[in-house]
């Protein structure tokens, strides 16, 4: 029959050997799962023959040539457009390893859009695993993006009617901290921005925006992703995808982050109570220097997800508040203010 400590040493060894091996399974499968979606939905493939010459209502794909390289977005025009009348833009920046699709899938900016009569632009970063060089802690990449979101918004105006008092910007994850890197560094053409459960991290310059302007921020308070708290994130394969041999990156709180706008801003320091919806609380920091203001929810309990949207990443999405329509109110009383 054999020593039975030596039968249960090969079961052990065994078994090991499947957990290795699945594992080994799972991270290629994860691995082509992501060469898929990165094949189906790069400049080369998704947005061939796009740009249509008259665009009409609905989401079509379109790309154009930035820093001498094609750049994909998806381009969505409310069923009631009419081009004598100049309409508010959203630019909506999916995050690490997303898709314009799969942004356009989880915020459900297009009902806010068809009901209020809005264009919104969901663009796509660049590299693989995707994603947008929002600032030197998050991306090892020398990709100009805020050329190509200026680039873009002047795009979109010419082919569409847009109002260039109201043009704003948001993004998730990575793209939360990209639109972070445009309310820096764009303000001139930007109105407003918002961020959800973005990395509080600096644009590689710092931030210097040349006029003081309007935020709104959406955080989840047991994020495992974003830590809200602040602190070290250890490395992981998808912090390896973009450094290949980085040391850990340690994020300020989300409470320290949104100090930094209040500051800069020049508001009042002390906040007003937004009062809650369920497990959504929030503040809005008034006075502040040419009418900005600077709005922050926590969501209780509330992970690495877009309020109100699809659950497509990690954790409890709230469903006590629609961030994109909460966004929308927020960016429609803050157009872009023009100094004489």
């Amino acid at each position: 029959m054999g020593d039975p400590a030596i039968r249960l040493d090969m079961r052990r060894t065994k078994l090991g050997f499947l957990l290795r091996l699945t594992g080994i399974v799972a991270l290629l499968l994860i691995s082509v799962a992501c060469l898929f979606v990165f094949l189906a939905m790069n400049p080369y493939t998704a947005c061939m023959g796009s740009n249509p010459e008259s665009p009409r209502p609905g989401t079509s794909a379109r790309s154009l040539v930035s820093a001498g390289t094609q750049r994909c977005y998806l381009l969505h025009i409310p069923p009631d457009y009419d081009s004598g009348r100049s309409l508010p833009l959203i630019i909506s920046l999916p995050g690490f390893t997303s898709n314009p699709k799969g942004q356009e899938y989880l915020t459900l900016w297009n009902e806010v859009a068809d009901n209020e009569g809005l264009i919104v632009v969901y663009p796509q970063g660049t590299s693989f695993p995707l994603r947008w060089n929002s600032s030197t802690a998050l991306t090892d990449s020398d990709v100009d993006d805020v050329q190509f979101i200026a680039d873009l918004i002047d795009e979109v105006s010419n082919i569409v009617s847009v109002d260039p008092l109201r043009i704003y910007v948001d993004g998730m994850s990575n793209g939360g901290s990209m639109a972070n890197r445009v309310a820096c560094e764009l303000a001139g053409k930007v109105a407003a921005v918002g961020v959800v459960t973005g990395p509080p991290v600096e644009p590689p310059g710092g931030c210097n925006p040349e006029r003081p302007i309007s935020l709104i921020a959406f955080y989840g308070s047991e994020d495992p992703l974003v830590a809200y708290r602040g602190g070290q994130v250890e490395e992981s394969f998808i912090s390896k995808l973009i450094h290949r041999s980085s040391p850990p990156i340690s994020f300020p709180s989300v409470e320290s982050y949104i100090e930094a706008w209040v500051n800069r801003d020049g508001c009042s320091p002390m906040p007003e109570l937004i009062p809650a919806q369920g497990d959504a609380s929030g503040v809005r920091y008034t006075g502040c220097k040419d009418t900005s203001e600077i709005v922050f929810y926590t969501i209780e309990g509330g992970g690495h997800t877009w309020p109100g949207g699809r659950p497509t990443f990690v954790g409890k999405t709230s469903r006590d508040i629609k961030a994109s329509e909460v966004m929308w109110a927020f960016f429609e009383v803050h157009p872009l203010t023009v100094n004489p």
